[in-house]
């Protein structure tokens, strides 16, 4: 808490509900009650094991009670004989009846007050603060409490919203909104006060993102590509099966993008095994039937790897020959290849960060995929994306998450989901088990491996720690190894020079390596069809995206498949239960948000990220759709907030995301 305004929008964690005043002759001990009552008598007494105890004995027109603070006596010097107290708290019974407040504050001192006999002052309700540093949630608030009344007196002229606007969405001003969050009259106003706090913050967000969104489409007019594509149709029409509804919708919201004046900046979102690379497949062709040249730039030589022959596969019949330009492309290869992307002749090129370098130039670039585009860092996606005067840009992710999480992270996409898997492709059954079953499940992944198959098993920590009681790949392997003597077994883990982490890789590919011990490196990219056993150790340290990643990297050819996630502990964990009940990375994702909380799952923090204090992306949907919808139009009437009825939104957009702004424009 730095300024006024990081004080103003301090969000209390919890509120203690103190408006029902009890008589303090109806406490019996088990109750939780509020009470009101005058200090008749007080003091600090030092129990057998040292801790000093402040006492005060309270009385109302029912009765008296005592109540005790342990380890407070700095409290004698604040509370005073005939001072008129409110305390929240638990009743037991010790010596008596007894009370230990949780919260407590002075109503009145012995000059307002008489002799208790007149009308009983109302209850209240307590904010809960969390700390921060140099500032315990007590001290908040005292803070808060004094200086409140002149806060809300310079937040009125600050409200962005009209009165029309705010009526619409059924919310209270601004003013009103911050009072209620630090002094509320009762617990049911503070909804409607945190709603207008949660759809402020989520609109300024969509707004950061209309911003960014309108330059990159609008900055340069994007390519029209031809709307009728020989290409696309032979291609489509070749196919072994037809596209799902998901991926014909997904193309059909693609095509529409590319054969429209403006740029397209879409993101193409689907679980593991959907069918995103059919659908990158037709737009890719799409761009090269227009004359253009595309490129698909993957995080890893492997995965790039996998995406060229998977692309060559979809593409021979049509006549079109994809090319690959990773760091390992050199001498006489390379320079080859450079021509030929720089003379227009490679039409389809697939590559790492190799085709960011200064030395490659497209001669006609007219679209770019970027897989698992969050693994590319910003300047990387930048510079990619600036490859051509209006090129188009999709990104694909296979990390299911919630249309809420995905309006917040990539508001500035247009957004196309796939949300079913191609028909016939068997579920991966999916078991929880505790340390007892270990010898079992490795005698059955032993059946597997002596039938031919391959199989994982995933660590979450590279190194034993001494802090936390965790199997470790490294250490486990050795075991492994001799307990598995008659099959060929692979190490890998995030610290292996990356030389060494491609061999280990190519050889599981290969299937020179029947078992791979690992740590999550693999969450991402491998496709081995042969692979059908997945085992995870000490499971519930992983979230539900992470093990459904995980369990993706088996159930990708025609055998039986099987995940078994290993617990430590006890008892079965929740999560562990939820993960084994589906295959929906969908139905997970949600989960994950409810269990984890919407900033676990951006990840680690980094610029551009959005801090949410006050909206629930598993409730408040439909106000990030509203948010997103008015943030839009706005953007679109005025994209520069320049008109005076902007200004306050523009003043506003500033304080909050200035710093941000930038960076939001490359994702």
């Amino acid at each position: 808490i730095l300024t006024a305004r990081d004080l103003l929008y301090h969000m209390p964690l919890r509120y203690e509900d103190a408006t029902t005043v009890a008589g303090i002759s109806s406490l019996e001990p088990g109750d939780e009650a509020t009470i009101i009552g005058h200090v008749i008598s007080k003091g600090v007494i030092r129990t057998r094991k040292g801790m000093r105890v402040f006492h005060a004995v309270l009385r109302d027109s029912t009765g008296q009670i005592e109540c005790a603070w342990p380890g407070r006596p700095w409290l004698e010097r604040t509370i005073r004989r005939n001072q008129l107290l409110l305390a929240t708290g638990a009743v037991r019974f010790y010596h008596g009846r007894q009370m230990q407040p949780r919260e407590h504050i002075v109503l009145a001192d012995e000059s307002e007050t008489d002799d208790g006999s007149a009308g009983a002052p109302a209850g209240r309700v307590f904010p809960v603060y969390p700390a921060t540093e140099g500032l315990t949630h007590r001290q908040i608030r005292g803070i808060v409490q004094v200086n409140l009344p002149r806060l809300l007196r310079e937040v009125e002229s600050g409200e962005p919203f009209d009165a029309a606007w705010r009526s619409q969405l059924g919310v209270p001003s601004l003013r009103d909104a911050l009072r209620i969050l630090h002094d509320p009259r009762s617990i049911d106003e503070i909804e409607p006060a945190r709603k207008r706090l949660a759809y402020e913050e989520l609109f300024f967000l969509q707004l950061l993102h209309a911003r960014a969104r309108h330059r990159h489409r609008a900055a340069r007019e994007g390519i029209s590509f031809s709307s009728e594509s020989e290409l696309v149709r032979r291609f489509l029409g070749g196919l072994p099966f037809r596209l799902t509804q998901a991926q014909q919708r997904a193309w059909d919201e693609i095509e529409a993008d590319m054969e429209g004046q403006l740029r397209m900046y879409r993101l193409l979102q689907g679980d593991v095994g959907s069918g995103k690379t059919v659908v990158a497949a037709a737009a890719l062709l799409k761009a090269v039937d227009s004359g253009y040249q595309a490129a698909l730039m993957a995080p890893t030589e492997l995965l790039a790897e996998q995406h060229l022959r998977t692309l060559a596969d979809l593409m021979e019949t049509i006549g079109v020959e994809p090319r690959i330009l990773t760091g390992s492309t050199t001498g006489a290869r390379r320079d080859t290849l450079l021509s030929e992307i720089a003379a227009g002749e490679a039409k389809v090129v697939v590559g790492t960060h190799a085709l960011i370098q200064e030395a490659v130039r497209f001669h006609s670039p007219g679209l770019v995929v970027i897989d698992e585009q969050h693994r590319f860092g910003v300047e990387q996606r930048q510079t990619l994306r600036q490859a051509g005067e209006a090129t188009d840009t999709l990104v694909m992710s296979a990390t299911p998450i919630p249309r809420s999480l995905a309006l917040t992270r990539y508001g500035d996409l247009d957004i196309s989901v796939i949300d079913e898997l191609p028909p016939g492709r068997p579920p991966v059954r999916t078991g929880v088990r505790g340390p007892e079953s270990r010898d079992v499940a490795f005698a059955f992944l032993q059946e597997q491996l002596a039938e031919g198959r391959q199989g994982y098993i995933v660590y979450p920590l590279v190194d034993e720690s001494e802090v936390l009681d965790l199997k470790a790949a490294t250490q486990m392997y050795e075991g492994l190894v001799q307990r598995f003597d008659e099959f060929r077994v692979g190490l890998i883990h995030g610290r292996l020079p990356s030389a060494e982490k491609e061999k280990v890789m190519r050889g599981f590919v290969r299937g020179e390596i029947d078992l791979l011990v690992t740590t999550t490196v693999i969450e991402v990219g491998i496709d081995v069809s042969n692979a059908t056993v997945m085992f995870i150790e000490d499971a519930e340290r992983f979230g539900l995206a992470q093990l459904h990643q995980l369990r993706g990297r088996i159930g990708r050819g025609p055998h039986p498949s099987y995940c078994a996630a290993f617990y430590s502990g006890k008892e079965k964990p929740e999560r562990l239960r939820i993960f084994a009940g589906t295959n929906d990375g969908l139905e997970l994702a949600r989960a994950d948000l409810r269990l984890r909380g919407q900033g676990n799952l951006f990840g680690e923090r980094q610029h551009g990220a959005p801090e949410l204090r006050f909206a629930d992306l598993e409730t408040d949907l439909d106000l990030l759709e509203d948010a997103r919808h008015r943030a839009r139009k706005i953007v679109a009437d005025d994209p520069e907030l320049r008109r005076a009825r902007h200004a306050l939104l523009a003043r506003e957009l500033r304080e909050r995301h200035g710093r941000s702004e930038a960076l939001y424009e490359v994702g």
